[in-house]
């Protein structure tokens, strides 16, 4: 088993072994489900072993959850801080080796690895922050003696439900402001990364172990569908939040619609960058190559869809290919990786199929379009000129692919990229404040995400995240985003001692 190998003996700083209980109920561990091995994608080595959450667990787990909660939310909104300031300063101590586990795990390069990390870390300072500007309106009324106001209580308990790509930003995401706001939460963890779900929860049980506080407030299940469909049945979690594919977002949303829960849903991406005739080249053409390259293709972020003016299209495009010719390829773990492997096996034949539906619908390979014969899950870049009314250009091919294409006017190259289901990310690069401000408006882009000389992927935490369409609607992190894990009660108070009634009403 890789445990034992001398460059993972970090792992252990994180709490981990060769084998280990993968459920976190009412502060201790467990694990009564199905053992899984999990590897490293770019060896294909197995690491560890896991004990899954069994649907006894599930339970168990659920009833001291709903227990904490009344707790939990009882206790004011800067104290509730404070834990998540906690947080993220055990999160700094460990930052390196859980960058590391990210790494490792999931397959993408370390400083995206130590990156990610980071972004929880952000959160945390973003939530301690919010926790004391939690506010409601006062609203006039138009009786007298009458005052209206807006009251925002927790919901309870907010289930999480990431995905593989990113196996901890996400939680974080949800988790520190779902913490701030007086919910406790569940966490299930990507099947495929049940480490880095292992190691999170170990930071945060501490922290609120060290506070006397109920271990149940975050709860985490490594687990595989059967916990994600209890998560979306529960009638004790109120909001449900699912990354993943827009086929199972879909099937998420309409098991929690059926109970009357709500949904926030970060589903597939199909992402543009526009290239207009006087953008800034060497500056698009590095953006292009980190949003289509990095993280092996696989964020719901990365650039599948390149769209260059006629007139620059030749000179981008050889611009482009050189670069993609000079992207190193190798362990994650290494100093100068820019290109990981992909994250499964099964990953990996999805490349090769893609190409070969590629092919047969027209699509011209310029560089790449093949795997790397090795042990682990490589695959080389590739750049596919293609027409953008092929099918295969409307879906997501989870990987590193780019579809190149050219366009003669602004109002061409906007309706290709609003021409897909998704509606995630897109960018512009351009110099003119005519198209810039087209592009922001009603009639430019549709997604939720709209950049202006910056790539498609490497949000900040500060504006709120998420998509249009078939990405779900969802939005995570900054803003506003809070709202959505808060009830609101529309208040209205009488201090006099007269009842007039609203529009003028006159009753007896």
């Amino acid at each position: 088993m890789g445990f034992a190998k001398k460059e993972y003996e970090f792992l252990k700083e994180l709490g981990l072994n060769s084998t280990n209980p993968g459920c976190f109920v009412n502060g201790s561990w467990t694990g009564n489900g199905r053992v899984i091995t999990t590897v490293n994608p770019a060896t294909n080595q197995v690491i560890a072993e896991v004990a899954e959450a069994s649907i006894e667990d599930y339970e168990t787990g659920m009833q001291a959850c709903n227990e904490a909660a009344k707790i939990w939310m009882q206790i004011p909104a800067p104290k509730r801080g404070e834990i998540v300031r906690q947080i993220g300063d055990a999160l700094r101590a460990k930052l390196d080796p859980l960058g590391r586990l990210v790494s490792l795990e999931m397959g993408k390069i370390l400083p995206e690895g130590i990156g990610e990390v980071q972004e929880i870390i952000d959160m945390c300072d973003y939530a301690v922050g919010l926790s004391r500007q939690l506010n409601g309106s006062v609203v006039p009324s138009e009786r007298p003696n009458h005052v209206m106001m807006e009251m925002w209580n927790p919901l309870g308990i907010v289930g999480v439900i990431t995905a593989f790509n990113f196996p901890c930003a996400v939680l974080g995401w949800n988790a520190c402001i779902a913490l701030v706001c007086g919910n406790c939460v569940v966490w299930k963890g990507a099947p495929t990364t049940p480490l880095i779900t292992i190691a999170m929860t170990e930071i945060v049980s501490g922290v609120l172990k060290k506070n006397n506080l109920p271990g149940a407030i975050f709860t985490a299940f490594c687990g595989g569908a059967e916990i994600g469909e209890a998560i979306a049945k529960d009638t004790r979690i109120p909001l449900v939040s699912f990354t993943g594919s827009t086929k199972v977002g879909l099937m998420v949303q309409q098991t929690v619609n059926q109970r009357f829960g709500k949904c926030l849903l970060e589903l597939s991406g199909n992402n543009a960058i526009i290239v207009m005739d006087d953008a800034d080249i060497p500056l698009a053409v590095r953006s292009v190559l980190f949003a289509a390259v990095g993280t092996a293709g696989q964020r719901c972020t990365t650039c599948r869809r390149l769209l260059i003016h006629e007139s620059i299209y030749q000179t981008v495009l050889d611009q482009l290919v050189g670069a993609y010719q000079q992207v190193k390829i190798g362990d994650p773990l290494q100093t100068g990786t820019l290109l990981g492997p992909l994250h499964t096996d099964t990953s990996k034949k999805n490349f090769e199929k893609g190409i070969e539906i590629i092919k047969s619908q027209g699509g011209k390979i310029l560089v790449g379009g093949t795997t790397i014969e090795s042990e682990g899950n490589f695959v080389h870049p590739t750049i596919v000129e293609i027409s953008s009314s092929a099918p295969v250009v409307k879906e997501e091919l989870f990987g590193p692919v780019l579809y190149v294409m050219k366009f003669k006017t602004l109002t061409e190259a906007i309706e290709i990229n609003n021409s897909v289901p998704q509606g995630l990310s897109s960018s512009i690069f351009t110099q003119r404040p005519n198209i810039i401000f087209k592009w922001l408006g009603p009639h430019g882009s549709d997604c939720g995400i709209v950049n202006v000389n910056i790539p498609t992927n490497g949000a900040e935490i500060g504006g709120a995240f998420g998509g249009e369409k078939a990405t779900g609607g969802g939005r995570e992190a900054g803003s506003d985003s809070w709202k959505q894990y808060m009830r609101r009660s529309t208040c209205t108070i009488n201090y006099g001692n007269e009842l007039p009634l609203a529009q003028g009403i006159n009753f007896g």
